[in-house]
């Protein structure tokens, strides 16, 4: 399931944003404060109220007032998402609109819906529609294309600040909620830190690499003992990448625990990840979480540039535009023309803001930006020079 659309209304600077078309691989650009890492968060949000509730998902953000447009107080913070997924084996676009507001000082959810088309025309029916912590969902969506009636399910939530998704998302007779719930829980927003990557770790099991990286000697023993070929192109990739390196392990220790070890190629005896640089580091985590054996559907990686050497962005684009097409939908914001060079001009959107409010550009709309690129232009160069009017500071 892709995102094929999101629309933002009164969300920090974004006060009514929509991005329609979302490519698989969509690269977000614009200075600093223009809203990169608010939309980053947006997604954020929606999995930490799955994971906890509205009320604590704002409380981590600095509460309702903090996360709300300025100058919006008195009004809802809107979102709608529409993605594609296959129902019955068809493809349907499928909605989801959640609507935030406060009452009696409370933040609470005021409208919750998920909707699609019952057939190839008319209008969205709603198989999920609550307000206020009550509504119901229709619990026979098999029987949507026949001419039988569909049942509702009324429900109660415990409270009005919870997701619908949440409860009923655990249900398999709620089809269209239990994709959505499953979809959102699968979501990787990185705040990768290198300081949490070193270090012996836990001999727990994971398979996927955490938002922190703080599981990432874990995971690449998982990946190792389990995907033996997977393991080995990460390694070759280190290889072409880090020069010096030729082997990493994780490594048991004798409490217990793992720690990534590197070996070089200048040394007998391998050294523990305390003394690797920074940028090896993060690259070996970019190679884990790229080439995970079951991507993530949605990856969101802010300016993945940093602490790596302009000439290996290329080919890091080009394996965030792979695991795009391995079925992750990828999101990643970038300041480095190096990266947006190997980026197509179709996956390129740009963030402009105007007296506090963020506007949103795609490069592709743009005929003189269109005419550049196919004419052996960069976009990267480009940006450089100015061709994208309002991006910089």
């Amino acid at each position: 399931m892709k995102i094929a659309s999101i629309k933002i209304k009164n969300y920090r600077v974004f006060e009514n944003i929509e991005i329609t078309n979302i490519p698989a691989f969509c690269v977000i650009i614009g200075a600093n404060g223009t809203g990169k890492s608010t939309l980053f968060d947006v997604f954020g949000f929606l999995r930490d109220s799955l994971k906890n509730n509205i009320r604590q998902a704002l409380q981590i953000r600095g509460g309702f007032k903090e996360v709300i447009t300025r100058g919006k107080e008195q009004e809802n913070i809107e979102i709608e998402l529409q993605f594609r997924m296959k129902i019955l084996d068809t493809e349907r676009l499928v909605t989801y609109v959640l609507i935030i507001g406060q009452v009696h000082q409370r933040p609470v959810i005021k409208r919750e819906i998920l909707r699609y088309k019952r057939g190839e025309y008319g209008s969205p029916f709603h198989f999920l529609d609550f307000q206020n912590g009550q509504g119901y969902a229709i619990k026979n969506e098999e029987d949507f294309k026949s001419d039988e009636e569909l049942e509702r399910e009324d429900q109660k939530l415990e409270s009005a600040d919870i997701l619908a998704i949440k409860g009923l998302g655990q249900f398999q007779r709620f089809k269209a909620a239990n994709a959505f719930r499953s979809l959102i829980e699968n979501w990787h927003v990185s705040d990768f830190h290198i300081s949490d990557a070193r270090g012996s770790k836990d001999e727990l099991y994971a398979e996927h690499l955490s938002p922190t990286g703080d599981n990432m000697a874990v995971v690449a023993q998982y990946i190792h003992q389990q995907y033996p070929e997977i393991f080995n192109r990460i390694l070759q990739r280190m290889k072409e990448r880090v020069p010096g390196v030729s082997t990493v392990e994780a490594k048991n220790t004798e409490d217990g625990r793992l720690i990534l070890k590197f070996q070089d190629q200048a040394f007998k005896d391998p050294f523990i990840d305390r003394y690797v640089s920074d940028g090896t580091m993060k690259m070996f985590a970019y190679l884990i979480l790229l080439f995970d054996p079951k991507p993530h559907p949605l990856l969101c990686v802010e300016e993945p540039e940093n602490q790596l050497y302009p000439s290996l962005l290329r080919e890091l684009a080009a394996e965030f535009d792979s695991y795009a097409n391995r079925g992750g939908q990828v999101f990643v914001s970038t300041h480095s023309p190096d990266f947006l060079n190997a980026v197509p001009l179709k996956s390129i959107v740009w963030l402009t803001k105007n007296k506090g409010i963020t506007n949103l550009q795609k490069a592709a709309d743009h005929e003189i930006l269109r005419n550049l690129v196919k004419a052996g232009d960069q976009p990267g160069y480009l940006w450089s020079q100015g061709w994208f009017e309002g991006v910089a500071p």
